[in-house]
């Protein structure tokens, strides 16, 4: 049975919103840690960080236009390593929006 655990869409600004979601899925294949999860930072209307584990590719980051596989240590690490990434790459774009 799926069980949503997070679901979080919060403002940072004008242009820029994080987007939070995991849920509880049953052990498989694909999701052998029991969890589906999505964590997202837009700015713009364009993903420009995150983290998932997509059907298929496992766990990993997005940054700009890349992907790398990344070690899964537990949602709620990922998600804290999230927050604290989001943090300092918002202040880094608005620093340099007003320079």
């Amino acid at each position: 049975m799926v069980e949503l655990i997070v679901y979080e869409k919060r403002a940072l600004s004008k242009n820029d919103f994080i987007e939070i979601k995991a849920w509880k899925f049953p052990i498989s294949e694909d999701f052998p840690n029991g969890v589906k999860y999505s964590f997202a930072y837009i700015r713009y209307g364009k993903r420009v960080f995150g983290y998932d584990n997509e059907r298929g590719k496992g766990h990993h980051r997005h940054f700009e236009d890349k992907e790398e596989e990344i070690e899964f240590e537990g949602y709620e690490k990922l998600l804290e390593k999230f927050r604290r990434e989001v943090k300092e790459l918002f202040e880094k774009y608005e620093e340099k929006e007003n320079e």
